[in-house]
């Protein structure tokens, strides 16, 4: 997708380091190089490479200045390179251009036998978003791809209700064995209700 944007795209790598974790009998530094912790991709923060080009959507994965507006699952625009700056493209501060700084990323799971620092810029590339991520978002247009059914209670709910205007839905289901199909199914598990 990045590739349809026309310009420049320049390549922005993280600066990855260890430390120990609670053991630091089973820490060896050694075992760590740089190729493998550039290659480590976990959910909450970035990609060692993280690609842009003026005028690509990104999404910010950290709470980086509230009053700003520069908030976790903020989506914005690339305004500039070198020095990052980004217009914010949804909720309240919609137009207002930031400045996104470098930050030092650690993921929370601690099942690793080391914590993994990460330099990056706290931001994605965000061409779609789970539906988590919708939720408090007001949409014109949603296209919905749904290639498993949606198991958790109310998720259906959540994306639908982001659109501002039926006409702006677009939904693409497939059924068990990956067939399409015009039909879905909306968990609701009524013990969650039976005390409202």
């Amino acid at each position: 997708m990045l590739d349809q944007i026309p310009g420049k795209e320049k390549v922005y790598l993280s600066a990855d380091i260890v430390s120990p974790a609670d053991d630091p009998s089973e820490f060896i530094e050694d075992a760590y190089t740089p190729e493998f912790l550039n290659s480590i991709k976990m959910s909450g923060i970035p990609n060692h490479e993280l690609a842009l080009k003026v005028g690509a959507p990104v999404m910010c994965m950290r709470n980086i200045d509230q009053k700003a507006g520069l908030c976790n699952g903020t989506r914005l625009q690339i305004t500039q390179m070198g020095v990052i700056e980004a217009k914010i493209i949804f909720g309240g501060k919609v137009g207002t251009v930031c400045a996104i700084p470098r930050m030092v990323i650690s993921p929370s799971d601690n099942k690793m036998p080391f914590k993994l620092n990460r330099r990056q810029f706290p931001i994605s590339v965000c061409f779609g978003m789970t539906i988590n991520k919708t939720q408090g978002q007001t949409l014109s247009k949603v296209g919905l791809y749904l290639k498993k059914l949606v198991f958790f209670h109310g998720q259906l709910y959540v994306v639908v209700s982001r659109v501002t205007n039926k006409k702006g839905l677009k939904v693409l289901c497939c059924d068990n064995d990956e067939n399409y199909t015009n039909k879905t199914t909306n968990v609701v598990y009524k013990e969650v209700l039976h005390r409202l």
